[in-house]
């Protein structure tokens, strides 16, 4: 089997005169001097703490971990047991019984507090985004500002939002993949608690517990009835999900731990957001704008496409193949990888990147596999990146950095040809007629977004609602949006309420008796 991603080493610099250098007041001791200094609460010697029973605990085993940009240690989860777990769900509803009572205006000044404080210290946070998971600059404060943004958006508009609604009878528990800590999980959480509730999390595994816990550290100081708790899935589960104390489950994952979920919250008819992945694809159909196409392709990798809206499959129609090559593959060799904090000299701008590391060094050896095999197996390499264009610090380990793939007809039998890569992993596959197209597109049950790129408006029209996806972009990305947009998916993508806009509030509050929540449930489906 021959080898197509090649992990592990340094590549030799080609470009540069001197080798790289790590951009001054960078370092992860810097990250976390500053750490200690703006949250001595939550951040101590080399360790975070847990929050719950509105206090900072030293509890929990903390595990050793490794940042993915060069795998040097960084600060791992304390994580809990599962009777300590217990123990902080009951205190969570203590605290929810007295929030839910808190007036609004005060809950809003509350909230708003938080978001300042958050913007007072948004270039730390972004800082650790880059070293706990990778992020490149640019889109690690695009993390932070869009959850800060978010929110406040809610804190200017929550009266009409709540009129007639009440908060739930218990706490919100979320649940979220390492990949938005902030845009995601923390913008959930303040908009949750905006509305009445007191809130959990648990710090994703893989990656982000730094960041959540100073965020977690300016909301409690606030008054904001934060928990968070780190620990494995299965060992918390019982209590962030199955106890009688929790109002509601918010997960944001992949499909096997989201349908372990599922089962357990309809047992209990618990209400729910459960967002799960699904093989989103764009679709080219009777298309000729191929500048416009050329121009968006970079964008589609941004953060090495580890998200849950990314693209990773291109449907295309066959006799328009040739052309969609001629604008994808220049595109995508303007890719640019590398150390999301490696400088030419110490005082320069941070580098402009499309992506950088893969969350661990696991999943990009399981991503090269993949196309190793899918390669052995049939599929046709269309373009391979090289790391030897990446800029990297001397000697650095490599090993969680994955090169950009294109790979044409990957077999059925790969997890690629059927599954999200979350990786810098394109396939595509041809068709020739309109219904190949709509079953190319709906390969994964549902999804969370699609695009269909058509010259003609009408040809649009027609196909775009038989595309298993809940946001349809016409030539243009869709994603989860901002402020009064809507998201969920379809089928086998999403369980529960919507959310987005209005709906976040609503999934998370009471409203009249006998409402019905827009979302999937096992009972019905209703869009908004």
């Amino acid at each position: 089997m021959a080898s197509t991603l090649t992990p592990g080493t340094t590549p030799t610099p080609t470009a540069s005169l001197r080798p790289p250098t790590l951009k001054a007041g960078t370092s992860w001791s810097d990250a976390w001097r500053r750490c200690l200094a703006v949250a001595p609460e939550a951040f101590q010697d080399d360790r975070v703490l847990n929050l719950w029973n509105a206090a900072w605990q030293r509890d929990g085993r903390a595990l050793p971990a490794t940042t993915p940009v060069d795998g040097s240690p960084i600060a791992g989860p304390p994580r809990l047991d599962r009777a300590t777990a217990h123990q902080a769900v009951r205190a969570s509803l203590d605290q929810h019984r007295a929030w839910r009572h808190v007036p609004l205006d005060e809950r809003r000044a509350r909230v708003a507090a938080t978001l300042d404080a958050l913007t007072e210290h948004r270039e730390l946070l972004a800082l650790l985004l880059v070293w706990e998971i990778g992020k490149p600059w640019r889109l690690a404060q695009a993390d932070v500002d869009r959850s800060i943004d978010g929110v406040r958006w809610y804190v200017d508009g929550i009266e009409p939002m709540l009129a007639g609604r009440s908060p739930l009878d218990g706490p919100v528990s979320n649940i979220a993949s390492w990949n938005y800590p902030m845009s995601v999980l923390v913008h959930a959480m303040l908009v949750q608690a905006l509305a009445g509730n007191a809130v959990i999390a648990k710090t994703p595994t893989d990656g982000g517990v730094a960041c959540l816990t100073l965020a977690a550290a300016l909301a409690a100081r606030e008054g904001i009835p934060v928990t968070l708790v780190s620990g494995s899935g299965g060992e918390l589960s019982e209590a962030l999900v199955r106890a009688p104390e929790i109002g509601c489950v918010s997960f944001v994952g992949g499909r096997d731990t989201g349908a372990a979920v599922a089962t357990a919250v309809a047992d209990l008819g618990k209400r729910h957001i459960l967002e799960q992945e699904g093989l989103n694809t764009w679709g080219i159909w009777n298309h000729t704008d191929w500048d416009a196409l050329t121009a968006v392709v970079p964008k589609l990798f941004d953060y090495g496409k580890q998200r849950c809206t990314a693209y990773p499959r291109f449907v295309v129609q066959r006799e328009l193949f040739d052309d969609f090559l001629t604008a994808y593959l220049p595109a995508v060799r303007t890719l640019r990888v590398g150390h999301p904090l490696a400088v030419q000299d110490a005082q320069d701008p941070y580098p402009a990147l499309d992506f950088g590391p893969l969350i661990n060094a696991a999943k990009a050896k399981e991503l090269h596999d993949q196309v190793a095999e899918a390669i052995d197996r049939g599929a046709v390499p269309l373009h391979r990146g090289k790391l030897s264009d990446a800029d990297f610090l001397p000697g650095q380990d490599t090993s969680a950095y994955v090169r950009p793939v294109t790979l044409l007809n990957p077999p059925p039998s790969s997890p690629l040809h059927h599954a999200e890569p979350f990786g810098p992993v394109d396939t595509i596959v041809l068709v020739d007629t309109e219904a190949e197209l709509l079953a190319a597109m709906n390969a994964s049950n549902g999804a969370l977004v699609a695009t269909l790129s058509t010259d003609d408006r009408a040809t649009y029209d027609r196909l775009a609602p038989q595309i298993r996806a809940f946001k349809v972009g016409h030539g243009t990305p869709r994603s989860r949006g901002d402020r009064d947009e809507l998201f969920g998916g379809f089928g086998a993508s999403w369980r529960g309420a919507f959310v987005g806009g209005e709906l976040l509030v609503r999934a998370v509050t009471y409203g009249p008796v006998g409402e019905r929540l827009p979302g999937n449930f096992p009972e019905y489906q209703l869009m908004p």
